[in-house]
C-alpha cells in the first residue's frame, strides 16, 4: 500500500497517525493556555465615586480653583488601594463616632477593624493560599470580637448602634462544657497540687527578698546615723576651735 501511495502519500499518512495519537492530544491539551474567567467580588471600595479628592486633599480651599487635571490626578481616580482604604475607614468611623474629637473609643476602634477585616477578606477570596493575611484577619476578628463583647456588658445601646451602623452580625461564644472523666479529674488534681507548690516556693521567695530588702534599708539607715553623728562632732569641734581663740584673746 505504502508503494502505492508513493513517497509523498506515505508521509502524509505517518503525519496524521502522529497528529491523531493519544499521546500527542494529551500534551498538546495539556500545553494549551487555559483561560479562566475571573469572578467579579464585590468589594468594599465599590460605593467610592471615582471623582472624590483624597484625604489630604479633600478640605484645602486651594481645590476648587485647581486645573480639571490636576483634580482628575488627585481623585480617587488615580489612587492607590492603601489612599482609597483610609476614606473608607474615615467613613465607617464617621457613622459611631462620639463626637468630631473622638478617635480612640471602643466603637472607633471596631470600625477600624471591620475595614481592615473587610479588605482582609475580599483579598482572600481572590488568594485564598495566602496564609500570612488570613492569620491577620483572624487576629483582627478575635480583637473585634473582644472590644464588642465589652461593649455588650457595659454599654448595651452603644453596642447595638455599633452593630447596626457598620453591618457587623455578633454571635455569641458557646458556653463551655466538658466531659468529666476520671482521667480528666486526677490531671486536674495534680495541676492543681503542682499550682500550691509553685506557690510556696514563690511566697518563700518573696519572704527571703523582703529580708534581704529590710537588711539593707537597716544597714543604709545605720550608715546615716553614723554619718549625721561624724558631722555633727566636726561641727562641735569646729564651734570649740572658734571659741577657744576668741576666749584667750579677751581681757582678765
Amino acid at each position: 500500500m505504502l508503494a502505492l501511495l508513493g513517497r509523498g502519500g506515505a508521509a502524509a499518512l505517518g503525519r496524521a497517525r502522529a497528529a491523531c495519537s493519544p499521546a500527542l492530544q494529551a500534551a498538546r491539551g495539556y500545553a494549551r493556555p487555559v483561560t479562566r474567567r475571573r469572578k467579579d467580588i464585590p468589594s468594599q471600595l465599590d460605593d467610592l465615586p471615582p471623582t472624590m479628592l483624597k484625604k489630604d486633599y479633600a478640605n484645602l480651599p486651594v481645590m476648587n480653583s485647581v486645573d480639571d487635571v490636576v483634580r482628575r490626578l488627585l481623585s480617587l481616580e488615580m489612587a492607590s488601594q492603601k489612599e482609597k482604604m483610609k476614606i473608607k475607614t474615615q467613613q465607617l468611623v464617621e457613622k459611631v463616632r462620639r463626637s468630631p474629637s473622638d478617635n480612640g473609643s471602643f466603637e472607633v476602634q471596631v470600625a477600624v477593624l471591620t475595614a481592615r477585616i473587610r479588605m482582609f477578606q475580599e483579598h482572600l477570596q481572590r488568594h485564598p493560599k495566602d496564609k500570612n493575611n488570613k492569620r491577620r484577619m483572624l487576629m483582627d476578628v478575635d480583637k473585634r470580637k473582644k472590644l464588642l463583647g465589652y461593649l455588650r456588658r457595659v454599654r448595651y445601646d452603644t453596642f447595638e448602634n455599633t452593630c447596626k451602623q457598620l453591618d457587623i452580625q455578633y454571635s455569641l461564644p458557646p458556653p463551655y462544657t466538658r466531659r468529666v472523666t476520671k482521667r480528666w479529674l486526677v490531671k486536674k488534681a495534680f495541676c492543681i497540687k503542682v499550682y500550691q507548690e509553685a506557690q510556696k516556693l514563690k511566697a518563700a521567695e518573696r519572704l527571703k527578698q523582703r529580708e534581704r530588702q529590710a537588711r539593707a534599708r537597716a544597714a543604709r539607715g545605720q550608715q546615716g546615723q553614723e554619718k549625721l553623728a561624724q558631722e555633727k562632732q566636726t561641727q562641735e569641734g569646729q564651734k570649740l576651735a572658734q571659741e577657744k581663740p576668741a576666749q584667750e584673746g579677751t581681757p582678765v
